[in-house]
């Protein structure tokens, strides 16, 4: 469970009753994008023929750029979720990173469901003796992408949200 039971206002469009405006939503879109696709490499090294993950990440993009409707970006999500569903570990959780990017044109809060599955990704991707510090490391890179406009927000949200998001924002 990534997304809160009360939908937060600041996650909800202008023309849907919320605070966030298109241009923040774009923001959040491409900072997922880049979470997911900076641990992609632990699904596609094993999945090499399979390119739904790296497809989901393209559509967020694309629906970015308005080159895609918010259902393709969507379903796009959706079908790398479901080329998670029968792995384990780094490469599982890359692929919901990369279905969560996708799936934040439908709804905005899902920008942290990407890079909690990111991190997620790089914990299990380490040496067991050092995966808390390959998730800090791997959460501080994600920091350090995050655009000016909306690094207060998300930034909130890990803090509203951590435990949720089984506590990898602690870095």
């Amino acid at each position: 469970m990534i997304l809160p039971k009360v939908r937060d206002p600041r996650f909800v469009t202008i023309r849907r009753g919320g605070t966030l405006t298109d241009a923040d939503h774009r923001l959040l879109a491409l900072w997922a994008a880049a979470c997911a696709e900076h641990v992609l490499g632990l699904f596609e090294s094993a999945q090499p023929g399979d390119p739904r993950p790296r497809q989901a990440i393209e559509h967020a993009r694309a629906w970015v750029r308005g080159e895609v409707k918010m259902m393709q970006a969507r379903a796009a999500g959706g079908h790398a979720m479901g080329a998670a569903r029968d792995l384990r570990g780094a490469a599982r959780h890359a692929a919901y990173a990369a279905g969560q990017a996708g799936a934040v044109a439908h709804v905005a809060a899902h920008e942290l469901g990407a890079a909690a599955y990111a991190i997620k990704a790089a914990r299990a991707a380490a040496p067991e003796d050092e995966s808390e510090t390959a998730g800090r490391l791997e959460c501080q890179w994600q920091r350090n992408q995050l655009p000016e406009a909306i690094r207060e927000l998300v930034l909130d949200d890990q803090r509203l949200r951590n435990d949720i998001c089984w506590s990898v924002f602690d870095c």
